[in-house]
């Protein structure tokens, strides 16, 4: 037996359908909702939510009376905590790119909601079997092209450059985080200086490489599955301008799907022969080229270690932790393919307790 539906005067307001901490902002939210959904045949009563991510962001999906595009897209994004500018501003530079983001119809810059289209319920990752990676081929394939037509777009001194600084940065997660907070170890002695060594060799070749638009979380997680030949590409708010090794790492060594290497250099040839083809800044020697995308590969697993370490310890989100063993298991093998590498695989040893491993793969983790 099911409940009978409330009465028009007490159903739930928008606002009240999903939890707010803040009245007030609530409050805000009802009110700016109310007043954009006649231009956009907007049917406030049915907003309910649609995702949170990692950061401070929630997404909501309501219904429209416009057949054409029956739903769409609220970003929360108090401005306390999330600067919604970059998220429109390269939303604009991918359109100009020609490649499928979402529209931003609506901003109430002051509150940080905004009014998006909707690309779809279906991430490329929700399609993805990786017992069955020749069945994948194809939508990688549309992934190449997006990245691709988003790299061709890149101008210099438009996004903020992915500078030593930011390396730097992002690489300090790791002992901070991973090692000190997670692992309860003191990042002091030969571990400090093993790893500062290892980080100055990443950091110096991933600045080696020729600077494009990178959208720093490529991959299928954050791909939609739409109704043409084309990705939707989402969550791009923190893209930069920096090495064009850094979106098909992303892309191939996934923070929750892992590739044996066979499909990993198979996508990643399919990459470069296109880039190149296109005029994009590659090495001419594959060899070179995919040498400097494992160590950006490197440089990305390390940072993602520590965030998600951060996001247990400090935000209450211990999902995210949950993947870590899949990037320790990158940066193992990386490291262990490249002798310049040896210091910080002691490193990895030292604080899992393993010992030195022999060959090389992406194996499923």
């Amino acid at each position: 037996m099911t409940a009978s539906p409330p009465p028009a005067s007490l159903a739930p307001s928008p606002a009240e359908t999903i939890l707010w901490t803040d009245p007030q902002r609530a409050e805000v939210f009802r009110g700016w909702l109310a007043a954009i959904a006649p231009a956009h045949r907007l049917l406030p009563d049915t907003v309910r939510l649609a995702s949170v991510d990692a950061s401070f962001r929630r997404y909501f999906r309501l219904d429209t009376a416009d057949p054409a595009a029956p739903t769409r897209i609220v970003m929360d994004a108090p401005p306390d905590k999330e600067n919604s500018a970059p998220f429109v501003q390269v939303a604009q530079l991918m359109a100009g790119a020609g490649v499928l983001a979402p529209t931003v119809l609506e901003w109430d810059k002051p509150n940080g909601f905004l009014l998006l289209d909707d690309l779809g319920r279906q991430t490329m990752l929700d399609v993805i079997d990786p017992a069955k990676p020749d069945a994948s081929r194809p939508l990688y394939d549309q992934a190449i092209d997006a990245l691709i037509r988003w790299q061709l777009a890149s101008k210099p001194g438009v996004l903020p450059p992915y500078d030593r600084a930011l390396l730097e940065r992002e690489l300090s997660l790791f002992p901070e985080w991973y090692i000190g907070r997670h692992r309860g170890m003191a990042v002091e002695g030969k571990l400090k200086e093993r790893l500062e060594r290892s980080f100055k060799l990443i950091v110096d070749s991933n600045l080696a490489s020729p600077a494009v638009y990178v959208h720093r979380d490529f991959m299928p997680r954050n791909l939609m599955i739409g109704n043409g030949a084309a990705l939707g590409v989402l969550d791009f708010q923190d893209a930069v301008y920096g090495p064009v090794t850094y979106d098909i790492a992303s892309l191939m060594r996934d923070a929750f799907l892992s590739w044996d290497e066979e499909f990993v250099l198979d996508i990643t040839i399919r990459y470069w022969t296109a880039a190149r083809k296109a005029g994009l800044p590659v090495d001419e020697d594959f060899g070179a080229f995919y040498r400097a995308v494992e160590w950006m590969g490197l440089q990305r697993h390390l940072k993602v270690a520590g965030i998600f370490a951060r996001l247990t310890l400090r935000d209450g989100k211990p999902k995210y932790l949950a993947d870590t063993p899949r990037f320790i298991a990158y940066i193992r093998a990386t490291a262990s393919r490249y002798m310049e590498l040896t210091p910080l695989l002691r490193v990895i040893d030292e604080i899992e307790g393993t010992s030195a491993i022999t060959g090389f793969a992406y194996g499923r983790v």
